[in-house]
């Protein structure tokens, strides 16, 4: 069981290059990955959404990746037509306000746009052989931090699950002194409509019948096969959506025993269950 926070980060120097990878996520329904990492990096996009993937299956996640490479390979072109133009326009200013230039015109000849063209070539390939082992560290351990705060998470479902357990094992203890209150309560009403013209088959005949609605047997056995499902459920790996289906079908049978039930012991038991409940429905937000 994994949670659907966690974080890594790392940052190493390589030679001329500075690379630094992070990774950190939150809760999501489904899996939402956020790529941030230099434009020239784009190549190799579909790369690290294929390897996120592999790995993680819900979550927010935002992942940035920062490379800077102090030595670039560099190509400089001159612009030799525009070099003279600039040279041509600058001497005659110069000869129309009656100065002198000398050397300072090549600095100015040099510093105008487009004359000296600095193009700094980034192989996307080159640049990911440096970068994919500090990835593949910060993955492994941003997974592992998942993993970690998940077996917390694990631990505090079982309890809750625990009570659950025993709420369920009450009920079923409770069944036949319910079942016994019920039938009291539906004979002492046909005695205080019919007196002494009471027709006891009737009356165990119209119990029975009654009791077919109203007995909470069916409650509990679908109760007890949720609750095996929940546990079923917990030693996957990602168990996230269906704890909550799970949880959602137990918490329509304890309302129906609820429902059901004249007993404040019982009615104390089914505030229990459904406390429990919500906290293994709500904790399940932060599992994958």
């Amino acid at each position: 069981m994994n949670s659907m926070t966690g974080y890594a980060y790392k940052e190493v120097i390589d030679g001329d290059l500075q690379i630094s990878v992070e990774i950190k996520s939150v809760n999501s329904r489904f899996l939402d990955l956020s790529v941030n990492m230099p434009s020239f990096m784009s190549p190799i996009e579909s790369r690290i959404r294929s390897l996120v993937g592999e790995k993680i299956v819900r979550g927010k996640i935002d992942l940035t990746i920062r490379l800077h490479d102090n030595a670039p390979a560099t190509t400089i072109s001159v612009n030799t037509a525009a070099a003279l133009s600039y040279a041509n326009a600058i001497k005659q200013v110069s000869d129309a306000i009656g100065t002198s230039y000398s050397d300072e015109l090549l600095k100015l000849v040099i510093a105008q746009e487009g004359v000296l063209n600095v193009d700094k070539s980034y192989d996307a390939e080159k640049y990911w052989e440096h970068i994919a082992p500090v990835f593949n560290e910060v993955l492994a351990e941003f997974c592992e931090s998942r993993a970690k705060e998940g077996a917390k998470l694990k631990v505090d479902l079982e309890k809750k699950l625990a009570v659950l357990d025993e709420c369920a094992s009450f009920f079923k203890e409770w069944q036949p002194k319910m079942e016994a209150k019920f039938k009291e309560q539906i004979i002492a009403r046909f005695e205080e409509l019919l007196g002494d013209r009471v027709d006891e088959q009737r009356v165990l005949t119209e119990t029975a019948a009654l009791m077919v609605r109203y007995t909470i047997n069916e409650e509990i056995v679908r109760l007890h096969s949720h609750l095996d499902s929940l546990h079923r459920e917990f030693e996957n790996e990602t168990p996230g959506k269906r704890i909550d289906f799970f949880c959602q079908e137990a918490n329509r049978e304890i309302n129906t025993i609820g429902s059901k039930n004249q007993f404040k012991e019982v009615g104390a038991m089914v505030v229990n269950a459904k406390d429990a409940l919500e906290n293994i429905r709500e904790q399940s937000k932060n599992v994958e």
